[in-house]
Parts: C-alpha cells; sequence; structure tokens
C-alpha cells in the first residue's frame, strides 16, 4: 500500500475529508519554501503537492506562474526539489508528497534516473499534466512499475466517451479540475462540481479530489462536502508572494484544511 492509499485508508476510517496543499519549491527562496513544506502537516494538511518549476506552465494562472519564475530566479532545479522530499521525510514518513509539474524537466533528466531518484528521495505520486493518456509508454507506466502513483485530471470537458481514458492506469486519486482554464482564474462551484465527481466516482474506485478555484475556509469546506477532499494551491502561493511571514501562511493553510476536514 502506497503512502497515498494509507492517507486516504486512514480519512476514510476517521470519518474525514483529506485535505491538499499546493505549494512551489523554490518559493520565495529555497529555504523559506522548505520551511513551509515542512510545516503543512501540523496545519493539518493530508497531502503535500509540490511544484516543480518550469518555465512554460501552460496550465498555470499568474500567480503560480510568477512563484515558478521567483523559484527559477533563485536557482531552483528539479535537483533542489527533489532535495526538498528528501530533507522533509528526515522528520515525516507518513505524509505522501505528490510532484506536479511538466514532462521537459524529467524527460530531460531522463525518465528512469528520475523515477529512482524521485522514489528514493520520497515522492509518492506524480501529477504531469501535459502528458495526455496516450503518452502513458513515456512516463506513467515506467512510474508505475517504479512503485510511483500516477495521478490524472479530469475536467469540466471530460465527457463520458473520454473519462475511461483518462481513468485508465490512473492510481493514488483522480484530480477534478472544478473549471474551465488555468489555475486559479474563477471560483470553483459545489453545485456544479457534485454531480461531477459523482460522474467520475461512478466509473472508478479512487477517491476524486478536487482542486482549482478553491479559496477560503468556506469553499474548502462546501467542495469538500461533494468530494473525497479539497486541493487550494494559487490561494496559499499568492499569500508566500506576497511576503507573508511562514506563520501567518500556515495559519492560513490551517483554515483551509480544518474547512476540508469539517466536510
Amino acid at each position: 500500500m502506497s503512502r497515498i492509499d494509507a492517507k486516504f485508508a486512514e480519512l476514510r476510517a476517521a470519518g474525514k475529508k483529506a485535505f491538499v496543499a499546493y505549494i512551489m519549491a523554490g518559493d520565495p527562496d529555497y529555504d523559506t519554501g522548505l520551511e513551509v513544506m515542512k510545516g503543512l502537516p501540523d496545519a493539518g494538511v493530508d497531502i503535500v503537492e509540490l511544484g516543480l518549476p518550469f518555465t512554460d506552465p501552460m496550465a498555470d494562472g499568474p500567480t503560480i506562474q510568477l512563484a515558478g519564475q521567483r523559484a527559477l530566479e533563485g536557482g531552483q532545479t528539479l535537483q533542489k526539489t527533489l532535495d526538498y522530499a528528501r530533507t522533509f521525510r528526515e522528520t515525516d514518513q507518513s505524509t505522501p508528497i505528490v510532484l506536479m509539474g511538466y514532462y521537459n524537466p524529467i524527460y530531460s533528466r531522463g525518465v528512469d534516473r528520475f523515477l529512482a531518484e524521485a522514489k528514493e528521495a520520497g515522492i509518492d505520486g506524480l501529477i504531469i499534466v501535459d502528458l495526455p493518456p496516450e503518452e502513458d509508454s513515456e512516463l506513467c507506466l515506467p512510474a508505475q512499475a517504479a512503485g510511483l502513483n500516477f495521478i490524472r485530471l479530469a475536467t469540466p470537458t471530460t465527457d463520458d466517451k473520454r473519462l475511461p481514458k483518462v481513468l485508465q492506469n490512473t492510481s493514488g486519486f483522480v484530480y477534478y479540475v472544478s473549471v474551465t482554464g488555468i489555475t486559479g482564474a474563477a471560483a470553483a462551484q459545489a453545485g456544479d462540481v457534485g454531480p461531477e465527481v459523482a460522474r467520475i466516482k461512478s466509473a472508478t474506485d479512487l477517491p476524486v479530489i478536487v482542486g482549482f478555484g478553491i479559496k477560503t475556509p468556506e469553499a474548502s469546506e462546501a467542495i469538500a462536502k461533494v468530494a473525497d477532499g479539497a486541493v487550494v494551491g494559487s490561494a496559499i502561493v499568492e499569500r508566500i508572494g506576497a511576503g507573508d511571514s511562514v506563520a501567518d501562511v500556515l495559519g492560513f493553510v490551517a483554515s483551509l484544511a480544518e474547512g476540508a476536514h469539517r466536510a
């Protein structure tokens, strides 16, 4: 059983929904970003989504694009991002880490080398937004063979014909993108999300977690009520980018986690 599977089993046993927090590795600088990451579990985060900075993040809105630029300008690399996970694992062996990003840095490093290093560093799953199911042989299947979950995105435009293809070879959980567009662009609406989550759950036993457009504890609670959990990224990253202290960022994260856990 992977850390992700174990976490969802633990949450189900406790009657709780999951709260997932996204941060960009190396933002606003290496040490501060790592301090935030290490504080996430105590703030109530069930799964850490760690952004891998990339120069052309086509799914990301301005907030996360700027975070990636800050990280890259500060010297963040794929190696340093894996070092984040390695350092995190020195004090936390149970909280799952999902690396979210784009294929180019992985391809450049070499898939086999990357997967071996990611597994050794303590990464549990991958969300690689620019690799569709038709490219499963590139990374998805090798990742699963290496013991990493490969988590796929489903969107409002994923119709019943496309959904089985999206779910094929997906593991860990399904990430439902609540809005059509980029991260941080619009507010997620539970009334719209609920029927879509139900449709996906009718086709898979995997948990369905909803992200994009969740910015407040109230929204986190509302979305978690109609799904297996909520993901917040841009609202957290925005506070990091604004220069909020680590304590203030983690306090905000805690309020979001409490919202999801109330659901």
